[in-house]
């Protein structure tokens, strides 16, 4: 058995790293990491093949073997090949990574898209499963894949960063859940942040002033919120850092956030009267927020939150979700599932065992319930018992009506004339009966004048 790590992100690399380390993945004759860059513009984004930080994570594979050198000059996400093309890669692949007819097991990250969805189909008899990428994993997956995919499905390796919740993602073929502990998951985290010599950090964490670090995210860039709501978003965030007694707010900024927003938060927290830093470098933010020894970490919806708390028992505080689950459009959209895990943690809403999963479950459904037809009961049950407000915190109640779960407005006179009565609409059957009306009064109209 040979296992190929299709991999494009850290966090992936770490969750497959700490996998191994605790033994949850079983024996394999050899183990290659393929890393591919999936980053819009390659330049600005982590190499996972070539960055020194992540070279010992790189020694517990057997050999590397880049994607993007053997798809070149495709971009790793535009690489769809036609499908009666998939057996002459196989061999390719095969002959230029020297697998032979070994027998494969393949895990990549984001299923539902290339080039994961590509490799999965590329090897046509291999098992396959899938390596968490933060809080997207509780996400079901957007659209139906091929049987002859699903089917191949055996796991679904994920950090247990937060506790007692299960990922949404191929529940619904019956896949295994591989919950790394979240111990595990700190050592290959601790490793990548010792790994490398970081002034700025270690300049920052030499100063013992009780600090928060506060994350950013960028959200006007992803359509969400505009650039003067997003800095809004963010000086309430030095709020909360201030209100939660801290005496320094460290700033992660996104790498894409323009340095405007940098100084309007330095001018927030002098107004708060409280010191104010800046770290750009390239550690994990859970790795700077224990570097720092942050009491508090303050973001949007980045999955560091719920990580830092499982890993070092840090505070964690959300800011924005409620305006972020309001706005996602469409409803299934891939952010959702992490917005309301964010939400609902930072919110200590759901602390009695198996609320949190119930929560998940009925927006889950929500989302696919096509997908996870098998959760609309315990959906439905879920949501009636949960009062107006809350319910339609994380279901509004256009989807409520759309997926006819409990909470649904009452449907206006307008939606009952356009409802269907079988098959169509009532405003169509009047149009169709119409229709049928005027062709039969034109053939009698030809057999009167006998034509």
């Amino acid at each position: 058995m040979i296992q190929l790590f299709l991999l494009h992100s850290p966090y992936g690399l770490m969750t497959a790293v700490a996998a191994l380390d605790a033994g949850l993945l079983g024996d394999a004759a050899e183990r290659i990491l393929v890393p591919t860059n999936t980053a819009t513009v390659p330049e600005t984004a982590t190499d996972l093949a070539t960055v020194r930080r992540f070279a010992s994570l790189r020694a517990r594979f057997d050999r590397v073997e880049p994607l993007d050198l053997l798809v070149d000059p495709r971009h790793p996400t535009a690489w769809v090949p036609d499908e009666q093309d998939l057996p002459m890669l196989e061999r390719l692949f095969r002959r230029a990574w020297n697998l032979g007819d070994a027998e494969v097991e393949v895990f990549v990250q984001s299923p539902q898209v290339a080039p994961a969805r590509t490799f999965m189909a590329l090897f046509r008899d291999a098992r396959l499963g899938v390596i968490g990428d933060g809080l997207m994993t509780y996400s079901p997956i957007r659209s139906r894949l091929p049987r002859r995919i699903i089917e191949r499905v055996t796991r679904v390796v994920h950090p247990d960063v937060v506790p007692g919740v299960q990922p949404l993602v191929f529940v619904e073929t019956g896949a295994a859940r591989v919950a790394v502990p979240a111990a595990a998951f700190g050592l290959a985290l601790q490793e990548v942040g010792d790994a490398a010599p970081d002034a700025e950090l270690d300049a920052l964490a030499v100063d013992s002033t009780r600090t928060g670090l506060v994350l950013g995210q960028y959200l006007a860039a992803l359509g969400l919120v505009s650039a003067s709501e997003e800095q809004d978003m963010q000086a309430e965030m030095i709020d909360r850092a201030a209100d939660a007694g801290v005496q320094r707010v460290v700033f992660k900024p996104h790498p894409s956030a323009p340095p405007a927003l940098t100084e309007a938060l330095s001018a927030r927290t002098a107004a708060r009267g409280i010191d104010f830093a800046v770290y750009a470098g390239d550690q994990p933010a859970e790795y700077v927020a224990h570097r720092l020894g942050a009491t508090d970490v303050i973001a949007g919806f980045s999955t560091a939150l719920p990580t830092v708390r499982a890993l070092f028992g840090t505070r964690m505080h959300a800011v924005g979700t409620d305006t972020v689950l309001a706005r996602l459009r469409p409803y299934p959209n891939s952010n959702r599932m992490p917005v309301t895990l964010v939400d609902a943690t930072a919110r200590g809403r759901y602390v009695e065992p198996g609320m949190l999963q119930q929560l998940v479950d009925a927006v889950g459904y929500a989302m696919q319930p096509e997908i996870l037809a098998h959760l609309r009961d315990p959906a439905a049950e879920f949501l009636a018992e949960l009062d107006p407000m809350e319910r339609e915190r994380y279901v509004p109640p256009a989807r409520l009506r759309a997926v006819d779960l409990p909470g649904a407005p009452a449907p206006t006179r307008m939606r009952r004339a356009l409802a269907s009565t079988g098959g169509v609409g009532r405003i169509e059957e009047l149009r169709l009966t119409a229709v049928g009306a005027r062709n039969r009064a034109a053939r009698v109209w030809k057999a009167a004048r006998g034509r």
